[in-house]
């Protein structure tokens, strides 16, 4: 009888390296999410609905991004704010105001600034930093959220990073490693805003969460709700989009 135990703690042990090699790093888990709500290139149409407890507004907008160099963005509607666009050459930012017909290049001190007036600031939209790359990601254990089991995942950013926040919390749904919300640090550590990912659906060929609700915690009565309306992933790009006389023409 004594002689089965050698193997049976040897079948143990296999048994717990094959679980812990199964188990993902947290920067696996990033990267999944960057690249399913991302790809390498992505171009569509949105809706951007901005909420306050005195007003709201509705914006339709379309996209393009190469990631991690390029993104731009052009408002279709309404009248009011149609042509406004914004490009995003790798650290470099500019927005562009039909009204007075000049271009504004945003300085790296304002990407924390509010989009359009939204609680999305300019970095959320044109995704300025490389989330993979300029953070280290670590798995710090399993939740429910709303009762689903999730992996929560700690980024914090590398010494060198230029980026804007002091710290990013992923809670990712262990099923299909979909994001399901997203929490903001300031860089004293404060949780400044969530962002919530909700109507996960077919789209642009994959499984995505194509409803993006953010909530800042500083003013709980406001959020803004951005839903994808259409998408195709790591199609050619035309490089003359991501240009500043494109920016200009306003269409």
């Amino acid at each position: 009888m004594w002689r089965w135990i050698p193997k049976l703690l040897l079948a143990a042990a296999l048994g717990m390296n094959i679980a812990a090699a199964a188990e993902p790093t947290g920067r696996d888990l990033i990267a999944h999410v960057e690249r399913t709500l991302w790809g390498s290139t992505n171009q569509g149409a949105a809706e951007m609905t901005v909420i306050t407890p005195r007003w709201e507004r509705k914006l339709a907008l379309r996209f393009w991004m190469e990631r991690p160099e390029r993104t731009f963005l052009r408002i279709d509607a309404p009248p009011k704010e149609a042509g406004i666009g914004s490009l995003r050459i790798k650290a470099e930012m500019w927005n562009y105001l039909p009204a007075i017909e000049r271009v504004i290049k945003i300085p790296p001190s304002m990407m924390l600034q509010p989009w359009m007036g939204s609680d999305m600031t300019n970095d959320d939209l044109v995704k300025e930093s490389s989330i993979v790359d300029d953070y280290t990601h670590t798995l710090t254990g399993s939740a429910t959220l709303d009762g689903i089991d999730v992996y929560k995942v700690d980024s914090i950013p590398k010494p060198d990073a230029a980026v804007v926040w002091g710290k990013l919390v992923y809670y990712i749904r262990r099923s299909d490693r979909l994001p399901l919300a997203l929490e903001y640090y300031d860089e004293r550590g404060e949780k400044v805003k969530v962002m919530r990912y909700g109507d996960i659906r077919s789209i642009g060929g994959r499984v995505i969460p194509t409803r993006w609700e953010v909530r800042p915690l500083g003013k709980p009565q406001n959020r803004t709700v951005f839903v994808i309306r259409d998408i195709a992933f790591d199609a050619a790009v035309d490089p003359r989009i991501f240009s500043l006389s494109n920016l200009q023409q306003g269409r």
